[in-house]
């Protein structure tokens, strides 16, 4: 199915658009790569940012047109208010209210991310929007019904010369104008940021206790400064009843692979629950339990959770502290990301 869909992506991406003629050259925008910050993984030269083209990115982003009911977009299950999650639903629910296998998982710092969804299955950031455009659950659209649409529509028509030029509206320019957008999706103004960043700050003393705990008990899976290492594993939790999720196993078919799934960022993570893959627990505290006494076993079950985590009732309000210093409210409020 895959397969599939990266397929019909080559052969539309040659699609046309009537030949247009190009007034502007677009204002280029700068990645931002904090210094703090591993280095970016996305090629920048191949779709370099533009003003024009982050603009267009944004309008698709919010257009619930590009679905089947006309009314799901990106941003309808990617809330900015939640660090594009989709707040509330433990699994995400699409065109006429139909629901997922899994929960919608988090959209920021795209740039420095090797792989993407909860099983990799998209490898490169300008492919990912295919997977929910064409999905029966989420967006219920084909690529090609995207574009008929995109060219009846005068400003989109207007918005695409502006940021490709003429003969314009293609599968790929489409895409190309997501990933832009989402390639401004930054967050690194968070409190555990401005520590990092200016030694004039400090944490509280909890707060210090939290991030000493979770450098002992956490950093080895939830690394680096974007708090992933970007990869998947087997963290324990019972199958799902109903949901028969395999996890990385459905991209890899690997036995070793089986409910693995990706270690999400936890920037932002006081704002991202449910927790998850599925969305089963409501609260820090319930996935920190999880840690401590629900982990099950399994053949492939990560190494580091044989025994699980051995906290204490105050190590886990510390670990909770400190969590909480890693929202990042400019990320949020910031209105150059949001609909309106």
């Amino acid at each position: 199915m895959r397969f599939l869909l990266f397929l019909i992506f080559f052969v539309l991406a040659g699609c046309q658009h009537e030949e247009i003629a190009y007034t502007s050259i677009p204002t280029p925008i700068a990645l931002n790569e904090p210094a703090h910050f591993p280095a970016a993984v996305y090629n920048n030269a191949k779709n370099p940012l533009t003003a024009a083209g982050i603009a267009l990115g944004k309008k698709l982003f919010y257009d619930g047109n590009l679905s089947s009911d006309g009314v799901v977009s990106c941003g309808f299950c990617h809330l900015q208010s939640h660090a594009f999650t989709h707040h509330g639903h433990n699994l995400s629910h699409g065109v006429y209210d139909r629901v997922g296998r899994r929960n919608t998982p988090a959209i920021q710092n795209v740039a420095f991310q090797e792989s993407f969804m909860w099983d990799g299955a998209a490898t490169f950031l300008d492919h990912v929007a295919i997977i929910p455009l064409t999905s029966e659950v989420e967006m219920d659209q084909s690529l090609q019904q995207i574009l008929d649409y995109l060219k009846q529509d005068k400003t989109y028509a207007k918005m695409f010369v502006q940021a490709f030029g003429a003969s314009n509206i293609t599968v790929g320019n489409f895409l190309n104008a997501l990933a832009q957008f989402m390639l401004t999706f930054d967050s690194s103004h968070s409190k555990y940021d401005q520590v990092m960043q200016d030694p004039s700050k400090s944490f509280t003393a909890l707060e210090a206790t939290g991030y000493a705990l979770f450098n002992s008990k956490c950093s080895s899976c939830h690394a680096t400064a974007l708090f992933t290492d970007g990869s998947y594993r087997n963290t324990g939790l019972t199958m799902h009843p109903n949901l028969m999720d395999l996890g990385r196993y459905e991209t890899t078919l690997l036995d070793a692979d089986r409910n693995k799934f990706k270690v999400p960022s936890l920037r932002n993570v006081e704002l991202t629950a449910p927790y998850m893959h599925d969305g089963r627990f409501l609260t820090l505290e319930a996935v920190l339990n999880h840690y401590t006494d629900g982990v099950v076993s399994y053949p492939n079950l990560d190494p580091m959770l044989e025994r699980g985590i051995s906290l204490t009732a105050g190590d886990k309000v510390a670990i909770i502290a400190f969590l909480k210093t890693l929202t990042d409210h400019q990320f949020i409020s910031n209105s150059k990301l949001s609909e309106y």
